[in-house]
């Protein structure tokens, strides 16, 4: 069975989509942006400000499912400058201490409103 997971302190779809869907014993979370789920607009210009906000509202939405970081299986890092790799790994690192997933990293051409850094991330259900 399949169930959408939601947080309010993480951005609200919108789209035809779900913040997060929990199947199988897994939570699959949809790409996050640096969006503001307040106002709706992104944080900053720059990638680590935009960085840190992804993994806020990362997390939001894996304690709306009851998982921490330290479940993580697997994330997918969009760039659209490989050039921003080194701080968006700093922040990562620092954001999941000594727990290290499986990890994929690419460089895309562009992400939605402009914003240079997206995560989606496989997770283990508790």
């Amino acid at each position: 069975m399949m169930k959408p997971v939601h947080s309010d302190r993480a951005p609200a779809a919108v789209g035809p989509y779900s913040q997060a869907m929990a199947c199988d014993g897994m939570l699959y979370t949809s790409g996050q942006i640096g969006l503001d789920p307040e106002t709706g607009s992104l944080v900053g210009s720059d990638v680590g400000t935009q960085a840190r906000q992804v993994l806020k509202n990362l997390h939001a939405v894996l304690d709306a499912a009851g998982c921490t970081p330290k479940d993580i299986v697997k994330a997918t890092i969009y760039l659209t400058d490989m050039g921003d790799f080194a701080e968006v790994n700093a922040i990562y690192a620092e954001w999941l201490g000594s727990h290290r997933p499986a990890r994929s990293t690419v460089q895309v051409a562009g992400l939605p409103l402009q914003a240079r850094v997206e995560i989606d991330l496989v997770v283990r259900l508790r």
